[in-house]
């Protein structure tokens, strides 16, 4: 490599350092990720679930963050009720084919979801309409509504009753802010529900 050539894994590095640093100065950020936590304890403290949607490396996180819930995060604990609904092949490409692209989140929300369960969607753009109408079933269905977007998704504000809006438009650094936040939120969750096992 020429001195010349740019180190792109040494920038982006420093270019998510620079992010996370800002994330974790962002009060109304922590505000919203506390708040969420706390909306997700309680709901499962109720015996109810959290249901995960999200596309592509969204799609990824949601798969990341319901394994953690139902199977541990850092100790030794029961299992809670969480459920990515990105995993499902068939249930994914029955409703796309019978009813569109735009709905396989939403139907499998009207399927699966009850009043005092959780729902958590995330979109980098904040405007993914299959996002957009899962979250909108959701709020039909009496569940709770989050949202973990990026900088410009400010669409899902509406849809939300909690929304973590990472401060960058960078995707996949974006995204890399959401799984630090739900990691997180994830060590929130054990100790909460631990302290009462």
């Amino acid at each position: 490599m020429s001195q010349n050539s740019k180190d792109l894994i040494a920038a982006h590095l420093k270019q998510s350092l620079i992010a996370l640093e800002r994330a974790n100065s962002d009060a109304s950020m922590l505000a919203a990720a506390r708040a969420i936590a706390a909306a997700i304890i309680a709901a499962l403290r109720a015996g109810n679930k959290l249901l995960i949607v999200g596309n592509g490396g969204s799609a990824a996180d949601a798969q990341h963050i319901a394994a953690e819930i139902v199977g541990r995060y850092k100790q030794d604990r029961p299992g809670y009720a969480a459920i990515a609904l990105t995993t499902d092949t068939s249930a994914l490409t029955a409703i796309a084919n019978d009813y569109g692209f735009e709905q396989i989140f939403a139907r499998q929300v009207e399927g699966l979801g009850v009043r005092g369960d959780v729902l958590l969607a995330l979109s980098t753009s904040g405007r993914s309409p299959n996002i957009l109408s899962a979250l909108n079933k959701a709020r039909e269905l009496g569940l709770v509504t989050i949202g973990f977007t990026g900088g410009k998704g400010e669409a899902m504000r509406s849809a939300c009753d909690h929304l973590l809006v990472a401060p960058t438009d960078d995707t996949p650094v974006a995204q890399q802010i959401h799984l630090a936040v739900g990691h997180g939120i994830c060590d929130e969750i054990e100790q909460a529900l631990m302290r009462e096992a």
